[in-house]
């Protein structure tokens, strides 16, 4: 495995990071993760807590990772010493687990290893711009919150809005879903006008589209196309209830700008929405 990503990219903000990203990709999904990452900040791999240790060293790195993130396919596959190596060599570093879809459903019942944040696949690029940017203003975040305060229900600091300033239009099938759906967006710093009860139209005027899907399929995906070629610049995200990698990349190709999950994570939309702001 490389030691180091070979694609340099801008930083989120005035500052240059980098995060570290510790595992082997041996999903779709977290492969799929991976590529989000480095889109937004550089990353550097290793495959074991020893390797990007003993990296660290030769390479004399001037600044710690802005966050290590642990790549993780199963339950199970990193331990508590592993953690605690990689605090001992970072301290002022959070980790997080990034989950893979097979690791989803224990995420959804709390945090697999003390003090690690779990983190699922498909949100990862939200939350992480969500983490720079936190980062760059000198503010907390929520990773500089005590891990038991973590969870979004426990923290108002995952709702404080984030300035985008995007005119977003929400669409979903059921108006429970639909109300829910405009409510995180708002939360997470949107400006949300319009709201469509089933597919969206295709002349809506707002920046940027939240439709809650469900389920990506092939009249979704059909839908999805004119959407997209009927205004190019109209950003779309859409809400899955268990995004898989091979559906997400479908969607990805046919126009889609980000696949999110359900339920909906606030500072992922947040970082979401502040990157297809600055893309708009």
């Amino acid at each position: 495995m490389p030691q180091a990503s070979a694609t340099a990219v801008p930083p989120i903000g005035s500052r240059q990071h980098h995060v570290l990203w510790v595992g082997a990709c041996e999903s779709a999904d977290l492969e799929l993760a991976q590529e989000d990452a480095g889109r937004l900040v550089k990353v550097r791999m290793a495959a074991t807590p020893t390797e990007a240790i003993a990296e660290s060293g030769r390479a004399n790195l001037e600044h710690s990772p802005a966050v290590i993130l642990l790549a993780t396919p199963t339950p199970g596959r990193w331990t508590l010493a592993d953690a605690v190596r990689l605090t001992i060599c970072w301290p002022l570093s959070p980790i997080v687990s990034v989950a893979g879809g097979i690791v989803d459903g224990r995420r959804r019942s709390g945090p697999h290893l003390p003090g690690v944040e779990d983190v699922p696949w498909h949100d990862l690029a939200g939350r992480l711009a969500s983490w720079l940017a936190d980062r760059d203003a000198g503010r907390p975040g929520s990773l500089g919150a005590p891990a038991t305060a973590r969870r979004e229900e426990r923290i108002l600091e995952a709702v404080r809005p984030r300035g985008s300033a995007v005119q977003v239009t929400v669409a979903a099938s059921r108006l429970v879903d639909l109300d829910g759906l405009a409510d995180l967006v708002a939360a997470a710093g949107g400006l949300v006008g319009r709201r469509v009860r089933g597919r969206p139209p295709l002349d809506d005027p707002a920046d940027v589209l939240a439709w809650d899907v469900g389920l990506v399929d092939g009249p979704m995906l059909a839908w999805l196309r004119l959407l997209v070629a009927n205004r190019p610049t109209r950003r779309v995200m859409l809400f899955e209830s268990f995004p898989r990698a091979d559906s997400t990349r479908l969607a990805l190709r046919a126009g889609a700008a980000a696949v999110l999950g359900r339920p909906g994570s606030v500072e992922a939309v947040a970082g979401t929405l502040s990157r297809l702001a600055r893309h708009r």
